[in-house]
């Protein structure tokens, strides 16, 4: 059993936590949680070491098995270590390390009917977490990313996604508006949201699907995105609320995506 912080596997653990330049280079991340660590086991993916405590094993043995016997190691720490190297304030005594998953621009394909939601430069990880969560719920078929949002191996967008990073179809998108530039060209419908001049979501015909852009909490997409699709859409709002939150917002035109 591991109890000193100064261990050298506790050390990386903590690095992966904190740095997303460190999970580059590690090429690895970390999903905290008893619900986390077993889905990345059922999403098949490479889990190089699983780190428990001896409460959460006499606690949770169905998952502790299963994720013992997927990972590559399993090790042991110490209650207060756990504590101390956890992310969250109730922490339950699971966490594992993850290979970095295939985000890349051809890990999946965009097809006539489909239904995708493509982020543009989200910056807030809870945003991010909670798009990914919803995108999973309605059933939207891929989630597009600009190479400037937050990164989606940190610890929150992890456990904001309540596991989605690991079932929803990614990709990042390095050169973002070119991409969405050649897709409308293709033929696929693509809708920038936006609050300034742009049809009402409730007047838009999205039977034949699309892709639906949300952009930055506090700018929105840049004009040359906007440019770059077909048709831009806005909700339309009430009150004296000038904008809604971008989670909220992509809830919102995810759903309206739906037809």
């Amino acid at each position: 059993m591991i109890t000193a912080k100064d261990n050298e596997l506790i050390k990386d653990t903590a690095k992966l936590m904190s740095s997303a330049k460190h999970r580059r280079e590690k090429d690895c991340f970390v999903a905290e949680g008893v619900r986390l660590c077993v889905d990345g086991v059922l999403s098949g993916a490479q889990i190089t070491h699983f780190l428990y405590t001896n409460t959460a094993q006499k606690k949770y043995p169905e998952e502790f098995a299963r994720v013992s016997a997927y990972a590559q190691k399993t090790v042991e720490i110490s209650e207060a270590l756990f504590k101390k190297l956890s992310d969250t304030a109730a922490p339950q005594g699971f966490l594992c390390i993850v290979k970095r998953l295939d985000k890349s621009i051809g890990s999946f394909t965009i097809s006539n009917q489909g239904r995708y939601a493509a982020l543009e430069n989200i910056q807030d990880p809870q945003n991010l977490g909670t798009i990914l969560r919803t995108a999973e719920a309605l059933g939207t078929d891929g989630v597009i990313l600009s190479s400037d949002c937050c990164d989606i191996y940190s610890p929150k967008v992890i456990r904001g996604s309540m596991g989605a990073v690991f079932r929803v179809p990614i990709m990042i998108a390095e050169q973002f508006t070119d991409f969405i530039r050649t897709v409308t060209k293709q033929g696929i419908p693509t809708f920038a949201s936006t609050p300034h001049e742009a049809d009402d979501l409730h007047t838009v015909d999205f039977s034949k699907g699309g892709i639906m852009l949300i952009g930055n909490e506090g700018n929105g997409l840049k004009q040359e995105t906007i440019g770059a699709c077909r048709q831009s859409v806005r909700i339309n709002m009430k009150g004296r609320a000038e904008s809604l939150n971008a989670a909220a917002a992509a809830a919102i035109l995810l759903y309206a995506l739906q037809g």
